[in-house]
């Protein structure tokens, strides 16, 4: 597979040599990479490649085969749409009607078997109801269609799909215009004035991976990092933006504020600087990847001054496109403490890589989690049907942070570390074994929240997350989590009944456990190659103390300019490259202008 097919070449280096200022400050480094710099890139591709994180050309090609047949659908029913409702044939022609893509797909970095985030863009004489109704019914009579289903009341209405073996989530925006013709741009903000705000935040997806891709000075060494950097969250368990982690779009502005920082870096570099610049932003400051639009179109953007409620946001990543907007809303005490971790430890492992004592398979190591907390919280959620357990599943994981929130109230509790991964009796236990956990007297859980009246069945699908816990040191310490985990299950039961989700057989349960009693819910086969991993890595990371110590002594000299001549011959035993990465990063201040924060 050549480079361009996996968008992460080291092509055209000599193109990115101009110093054109790209994000809110100037670049920290132009300096160009090395030979060495290109093999460990080289390097990081090869690695890269069992992770599934490229597709073939032939599984590229098939996604833009059910693209188009997606766009010429919508053509065609804009058409019927219109004639119906008495235009004219020849003009109804003429209307047009467009499949937009974002997110991942149109950023280039989708793994083999991802989704695909598209957005169908209609004229102003078709309506939301027509979506929903005609459109719907006319993709659920495709051959190719499967799993079709209609979310009319999320915040951001979707219909979501099977086409073909790719899954699709397709949303819908109806712009103030006549025609929609097949080379519209999407970027003028003035396309937004008095549109549904649904609709704005459907385009928001498109507009902003647009702006993104424009704001980078190298296309395929962004991709090649991104694709790296998601992995390693995904990896590390701080990839999900309903349980409070970083999403896609934020992981994209991060890697591109990096590219920006140093426009001429390759992919390995980018990935060591990544590291550099995040575990010592100075968090709440804010991520931007340019000035905020002056645009006032009447729509809410992100603005601590203005919005009580943006002061509290802990790590804020701006969007670029206007309705500028903090990707990160959801993250919380706990999880901005596991995210910030993480990114002091991928700086110590990216460290290693370049100085040679690793290489760039232990940055996708799995830490360690259920051999780090003593105690944990299990979430387990039962269905009778897939399609229910499916939907029951979403639900619970969009509300888990709403716990987060609860256990981080309780003085006594440090940290609530939720796991994003969620097990399943396929990933985790037995079905025999899960049965015989739900069929426990009540009594032996924390709380149960069942369906009074209903059959007490075994379930035929069950899932678990898990949350570690870490409370403050105290003798005699005796907390009780009761009203916690009963606030939470009642919100969840509450919200189910209110949008009539609840079916019978929907069950979700919530249990104190100790580390010991883990192998009632996983296999203990699990926790011991976990242990056996950390003890490894433990032996590993010793090697790096000097290293850090180094490091910290080098931040301080840096503020020091009667030290600094000191400050680089105590690296002298390091190559140049490596000691160019540690001495020549001073990190920027995204925070705009007050009076262009908003409009």
């Amino acid at each position: 597979m050549n480079n361009m097919q996996k968008n992460g070449g080291t092509s055209n280096i000599s193109s990115q040599n101009q110093p054109k200022q790209l994000g809110m400050t100037s670049a920290i480094s132009l300096a160009l990479p090395k030979q060495e710099d290109i093999k460990r890139t080289e390097d990081l591709e090869e690695i890269l490649e069992p992770y599934n994180v490229f597709e073939s050309e032939q599984e590229l090609n098939h996604r833009m085969e059910i693209l188009a047949k997606l766009n010429t659908l919508v053509k065609q029913w804009v058409k019927d749409v219109s004639i119906k409702k008495n235009m004219p044939e020849q003009m109804a022609e003429k209307l047009g009607g467009k499949i937009y893509t974002f997110g991942s797909y149109r950023l280039g970095v989708h793994h083999r078997g991802a989704d695909i985030d598209a957005l169908c863009v209609a004229p102003r004489n078709i309506e939301r109801s027509d979506y929903f109704s005609s459109f719907f019914e006319l993709l659920k009579q495709q051959s190719e269609v499967t799993e079709c289903r209609a979310v009319e009341e999320a915040f951001v209405p979707v219909i979501k799909m099977n086409f073909d073996g790719i899954e699709i989530d397709l949303l819908f925006a109806r712009l103030a215009l006549k025609e929609i013709p097949d080379n519209f741009d999407l970027r003028d903000d003035l396309l937004l004035k008095n549109l549904d705000p649904r609709c704005v935040r459907s385009l928001n997806g498109c507009r902003v991976t647009d702006e993104i891709l424009r704001l980078v000075p190298n296309i395929e060494n962004f991709r090649l990092a991104l694709r790296t950097i998601k992995l390693w969250a995904k990896k590390h368990g701080v990839y999900s933006n309903s349980l409070g982690y970083f999403g896609g779009v934020s992981w994209a502005m991060l890697v591109a504020r990096t590219c920006q920082l140093y426009p001429n870096a390759v992919a390995a570099t980018l990935v060591h600087k990544f590291f550099l610049v995040f575990s010592r932003w100075k968090w709440p400051q804010p991520v931007l990847l340019k000035q905020p639009d002056n645009v006032n179109l009447g729509f809410a953007v992100w603005d601590p001054r203005v919005n009580a409620q943006d002061r509290y946001h802990l790590m804020p990543i701006i969007t670029p496109a206007y309705p500028q907007q903090n990707s990160t809303f959801n993250v919380s005490i706990s999880t901005s403490k596991v995210i910030q971790n993480s990114f002091k430890e991928g700086m110590e492992i990216t460290d290693e890589i370049m100085l040679g004592k690793a290489d760039w398979d232990k940055l996708f190591q799995p830490p360690n989690f259920f051999t780090k907390y003593r105690h944990f919280i299990v979430l387990l959620v039962s269905s009778s049907t897939p399609d229910d357990h499916l939907e029951w599943c979403g639900l619970i994981e969009s509300k888990i942070r709403i716990l987060i929130g609860n256990l981080e109230r309780n003085q006594h509790i440090n940290l609530a570390h939720v796991n994003p991964k969620c097990f399943d009796k396929s990933t985790g236990s037995s079905k025999d074994k899960i049965n015989t956990i739900l069929a426990n007297d009540n009594k032996n859980s924390e709380i149960s929240n069942d369906n009074s009246g209903e059959s007490q069945s075994e379930p035929n699908f069950c899932s678990m997350w898990f949350i570690g816990l870490e409370f403050e040191r105290s003798a005699n310490l005796n907390v009780d989590l009761t009203v916690s985990i009963q606030s939470f299950t009642d919100s969840v039961h509450k919200h189910a009944v209110n949008i009539k989700m609840l079916k019978e057989g929907m069950k979700i349960e919530a249990r104190h456990v100790r580390r010991k009693q883990l192998s009632q819910y996983i296999d203990s086969s699990f926790v011991k190659r976990e242990r056996k991993a950390s003890e490894s890595l433990n032996n590993s990371t010793s090697s790096l103390t000097q290293l850090v110590k180094k490091r910290l002594s080098a931040e301080s000299n840096l503020n020091n300019p009667k030290r600094n001549k000191l400050h680089h011959e105590s690296f002298d035993s390091i190559n140049d490259s490596t000691s160019e990465l540690l001495l020549d990063d001073t990190l920027p201040t995204d925070s705009p202008p007050a009076q262009q924060v908003c409009t």
